[in-house]
């Protein structure tokens, strides 16, 4: 059963939608859909990828064929999400099949014309981390397709299925996508945010991304973490990267970046590089690769990237929580800026900027520039054994 808390869903920034519920994955679905089944209808609507290219290819012998073979290679790995969107798309009364290509991004055009769906990609997403003592921060600026503002949510989730492993997490997630792609924390302390790659050539018939990220949401270790990333006996259909922490790990505070990389052809695992932030040090990363030879996307993703790590490098490594704050409110580049705002008409947006205290054990959203305003609402991060 399902609580949500209510919100004037027209509003600009004045709010954060947040569901709790708990069931099984069919069940957590279904309550998320009908729930949000008017934010979801919309976005489907909107969403012009799905509605320009995506749609259009579905009825295509060569997309239906890639779809087909996707849908069969999540089946066989990740039949319990597939049920969590069947359970969001009864609820909210969306077609299945609408759902599941909004999942699949670009791997349909791509695999067919090797192009992507729009050269109006969402080219934002910035995650810095400082590592120091009692500052131990992750910070993260989720930017989405202008449609995505005031169509996301909270998701507050406690997965209990008969067979299946029990998973509780709390992420940020977009009208009728699985939770995990944003930022979020689980139950084990997984403190984690995501920045899409866009890789240039991407793959049929492996893991689409937001598949493996939900599965992240239920991992108890950076063990475990790092094989569900490799995906072993399919690997990534596209690119992504996590930055992440365990607040309950033994030892010395550790941050990682991981970053994610289709399979390579005639392989069937992804590509994974991971650097580590010990005390005393830093990360940072937008969305281009960083050390992964990767061949990548024409788009603005690539430059928009370059801007804004050029400006978070343009200060000082940051130590405590309050620079992590200023660097991600800098609108300092004339082209593309770390926190994403110029106008009503962007295309990209910061939709939400959170900051996760791994000290203090808070995850605090903010709707608007961070610098100047007060989160909207402060998450304490609950494990097993805190």
């Amino acid at each position: 059963m399902s609580v949500v808390e209510k919100i004037d869903i027209a509003s600009r920034r004045n709010a954060v939608p947040i569901i709790y519920t708990r069931g099984t994955h069919y069940e957590i679905g279904f309550d998320i859909g009908r729930t949000f089944s008017g934010l979801i209808n919309n976005y489907v609507e909107n969403y012009r990828p799905l509605q320009d290219t995506y749609l259009k290819m579905y009825n295509t012998k060569e997309g239906k064929k890639i779809y087909d073979e996707t849908l069969d290679a999540v089946k066989k790995q990740f039949p319990q999400y597939l049920r969590e969107i069947e359970g969001t798309a009864d609820g909210a009364n969306v077609p299945f099949y609408k759902l599941f290509l909004m999942h699949l991004d670009d791997i349909i055009p791509n695999v067919v014309e090797g192009r992507q769906a729009s050269t109006k990609q969402p080219v934002g997403c910035s995650s810095l981390i400082c590592n120091y003592p009692g500052q131990e921060i992750l910070g993260h600026n989720e930017d989405a397709l202008s449609e995505t503002l005031n169509h996301w949510y909270i998701v507050n989730a406690h997965v209990v299925e008969t067979g299946l492993r029990e998973e509780k997490f709390s992420s940020l997630s977009y009208a009728g996508f699985l939770p995990g792609y944003t930022m979020g924390f689980n139950n084990h302390g997984l403190v984690y945010s995501i920045n899409t790659l866009s890789a240039r050539s991407l793959k049929s018939g492996k893991t689409p991304r937001y598949f493996i990220t939900r599965s992240l949401l239920g991992v108890a270790n950076f063990m475990q973490a790092q094989q569900t990333l490799r995906n072993v006996g399919y690997g990534a259909a596209e690119g992504f990267s996590v930055n992440m922490t365990f607040l309950d790990q033994d030892g010395d505070r550790l941050f990682h970046n991981a970053e994610v990389a289709p399979a390579d052809d005639g392989t069937n695992e992804s590509q994974l590089n991971i650097l580590t932030a010990s005390p005393g040090e830093n990360l940072a990363h937008c969305n281009k690769y960083l050390r992964l030879k990767i061949a990548e996307v024409d788009g603005v993703i690539i430059p928009s990237s370059e801007h804004r790590m050029a400006a978070i490098q343009r200060h000082p490594a940051p130590k405590t929580r309050s620079e992590i704050v200023n660097i991600l409110s800098d609108q300092t580049d004339n082209e593309y800026r770390v926190y994403q705002e110029f106008g009503p008409d962007d295309y990209v947006k910061t939709i939400a900027t959170g900051i996760f205290d791994c000290v203090k054990r808070t995850w605090s959203i903010y709707t608007d520039k961070p610098k100047f305003n007060e989160p909207l609402v402060v998450i304490p991060i609950r494990t097993d054994s805190h």
